[in-house]
């Protein structure tokens, strides 16, 4: 029987692979993120999470680095964007194995 609760762990099955990269450090941060922060995410961040896993490894380590500013033509700079980046920062700086 299908239930919103089967539904929300399909999706974070299907994140969870979705973040497997061939970047180490990457993809050690989004494996974590979707472990310990999935639940967090409302509709809108989840699509804007779901456009950033279409961003090219080095482009998206970038981002999480903070060392290059936000591309516009890759993601618009919205809250949801700025709030789904600063989550993903917190991770990678918990986990010094990814720095």
């Amino acid at each position: 029987m299908l239930n919103a609760e089967n539904l929300r762990d399909a999706e974070q099955r299907r994140f969870a692979w979705r973040c497997r990269r061939g970047l180490l450090e990457l993809d050690i941060v989004l494996q974590q993120f979707v472990s310990s922060r999935f639940n967090q995410l409302n509709m809108l961040e989840l699509q804007v999470f779901d456009d950033m896993l279409a961003l090219p490894d080095n482009e998206f380590w970038e981002l999480i680095n903070a060392s290059k500013p936000l591309k516009k033509s890759s993601l618009p700079e919205t809250e949801a964007t700025n709030h789904i980046l600063a989550m993903l920062r917190a991770v990678r700086l918990n986990h010094p194995e990814a720095q």
